[in-house]
């Protein structure tokens, strides 16, 4: 992975303020002062999204087709509000005072920053902890879509697989540690807005913290329930 510290900014390249370093490459020179503003918001309005993510942004916008008219007052917003700010991305722009009319540029944002890696082979049950692991530096949108970019993610959780030295972590990797073993004797609360009632059940299959398990009583009786403990459920009424 190549380090975008290492980059030179080209002769079109420009500076944005802000507390990142931000390198902002456009891919073809605007056409007019409209087009200017207009990419100047988009530049401004990405770099305060993906500022917090690591030191230093890397932002390409491609400017706006020729043919459509100029953007007045333009306006910025995520079209994929939920996703991370990172690769190539969607901008939405609001144009004209009321913002009725609606446009769209493609943008590819990197972030420099730190990433948790595995510090050396990780056995598949193994329990993820902080000597497990370790911090890389490189361009964080070239990690695959489901990296992990906080290590206190998978603290306590267990590796699904075998995790090789020096690779990045995804999500998918890991499970929460199993808290209820199939079989377990387990203590199920019934809680309610002025009373809690505890009564002893077996787990009919693993959980781990917040999951749902299927709890079986004496009387065949079978609920659902979440963990909350070792050996512990509970249940709202």
């Amino acid at each position: 992975m190549t380090d975008a510290s290492t980059r030179r900014p080209t002769p079109r390249s420009r500076r944005l303020p802000g507390a990142c370093l931000t390198l902002a490459l456009l891919l073809l020179a605007p056409s007019s002062q409209a087009d200017e503003a207009l990419m100047t918001a988009v530049h401004a309005f990405l770099h305060e999204q993906a500022r917090s993510q690591g030191e230093e942004v890397v932002i390409e916008v491609r400017p706006p087709s020729a043919h459509l008219p100029a953007c007045e007052a333009p306006q910025p917003f995520l079209t994929h509000a939920s996703r991370p700010v990172l690769g190539r991305v969607s901008v939405g722009v609001r144009c004209g005072a009321e913002g009725r009319q609606v446009r769209y540029l493609q943008a590819e944002v990197g972030v420099v920053g730190d990433y948790p890696v595995a510090a050396r082979d990780i056995a598949p049950g193994t329990t993820i902890t902080s000597e497990l692991l370790e911090r890389r530096r490189g361009d964080l949108s070239r990690l695959p879509s489901q990296a992990v970019l906080d290590p206190a993610a998978v603290l306590g959780q267990v590796a699904r697989r075998s995790l090789p030295a020096g690779a990045p972590l995804q999500a998918h990797q890991f499970q929460a540690r199993a808290l209820v073993e199939r079989g377990q004797k387990v203590a199920v609360e019934a809680r309610g807005q002025s009373f809690r009632v505890t009564r002893e059940g077996e787990a009919l299959e693993a959980g781990g913290e917040g999951e749902r398990v299927r709890v079986r009583f004496d009387n065949r009786e079978l609920v659902t329930a979440t963990v909350i403990g070792e050996a512990r459920l509970a249940v709202d009424l």
